[in-house]
């Protein structure tokens, strides 16, 4: 990675791509936007090609975008070329220390490219296709759920005395419909992670723990074989689990909460779990018991017990071994 020649800081959106490439000999940089299509990075890897750029000498820089950046990272990575996806906060902190000051989708992509070359940062690991599969699957599961939910919310407030038949008949077909497809997705689901060795080991040490059940697993499944984190902290971290303090002087102080950083919906199915484990798992209970005896408020106590549950998950993942009640681990 280090004798890459040129950095190329690509700026992600959901309909383009911002391109610049970077010499850092000469710092001389070439630009280029491009759809983000299937066509456009068809078009992006030909213009670098004409710029006389080897896909093994170049680092790719860009910031991960939903689900945006997917399609070209693994473009990229297929060819040849170093590909690192970088944190946010990082990428702002470094336009600070440099003094940039222009927000623009060319200075964005342009300042992607001069981090990469100043930092070198850490070559990205493409998940599986099968994980990739699986998150497809469990997105479109908890889409179709959500539908699903939002059909029952409008039966029960119907007035079956002023609503027409014909609109009756029409939330009976979708709600059985969605259901059906539920029923589907929940079997492939299963199935696809039964006939993956990597993901059957993962879903089935994450059963192991108190509090978790299928639809974690799953969840949590997807993103231990997605994401490589070395440590629990980095997990709790993407998650948004991690707390935050804001203290001004010495008289200004808020109450520490949540980043809430990273996926909200991943967040949001930890939470029952969590309320679920303070009962059962005695891991969590212990700290939950802990910081109540200390003063602090429920939900915080609460946000704790979602990091803990993050951090067994991580645990069980990273030893291979399932989870042992007696383990003596740290409560905080």
């Amino acid at each position: 990675m280090e004798d890459a020649m040129f950095y190329l800081g690509i700026d992600v959106a959901k309909a383009k791509l911002d391109c610049v490439l970077l010499n850092p000999e000469n710092q001389k940089r070439k630009s280029k936007t491009v759809e983000n299509s299937f066509d456009g990075i068809g078009l992006l890897l030909k213009t670098l090609q004409g710029w006389g750029v080897e896909p093994g000498a170049m680092h790719v820089v860009m910031e991960p975008t939903s689900t945006y950046h997917e399609r070209v990272a693994l473009a990229l990575v297929d060819v040849g070329c170093t590909v690192s996806l970088i944190n946010p906060a990082h990428l702002r902190r470094y336009a600070q220390s440099v003094g940039a000051r222009s927000k623009t989708d060319a200075a964005d992509c342009a300042l992607l490219a001069r981090y990469g070359a100043a930092e070198k940062p850490k070559a990205w690991e493409p998940p599986s296709a099968s994980a990739r599969a699986l998150r497809a699957l469990l997105a479109r599961r908890d889409a179709v759920a959500e539908d699903l939910q939002r059909e029952c919310n409008r039966t029960e407030k119907l007035v079956t005395t002023e609503v027409p038949e014909t609109v009756q008949l029409s939330l009976r077909d979708t709600i059985a419909f969605l259901e059906k497809q539920l029923e589907v997705l929940q079997r492939e689901i299963e199935r696809h992670i039964d006939e993956d060795p990597d993901l059957h080991d993962k879903r089935d040490l994450l059963l192991s723990i108190p509090g978790v059940g299928d639809r974690v697993a799953q969840h949590m499944t997807a993103l231990l074989a997605s994401h490589r984190f070395e440590t629990a902290e980095q997990l709790a971290a993407y998650l948004g689990l991690v707390p935050v303090e804001w203290q001004s002087g010495s008289s200004i102080k808020g109450r520490p909460h949540l980043s809430k950083a990273g996926p909200a919906h991943l967040r949001k199915l930890l939470y029952m779990p969590a309320v679920v484990a303070v009962r059962h798992n005695p891991h969590i209970r212990a700290l939950y018991e802990r910081l109540i005896q200390q003063g602090k408020h429920k939900m915080a106590a609460i946000g704790a017990a979602m990091r803990k549950l993050a951090h067994l998950c991580f645990g069980v993942v990273h030893t291979g071994k399932p989870y042992n009640p007696s383990f003596n681990s740290k409560t905080a």
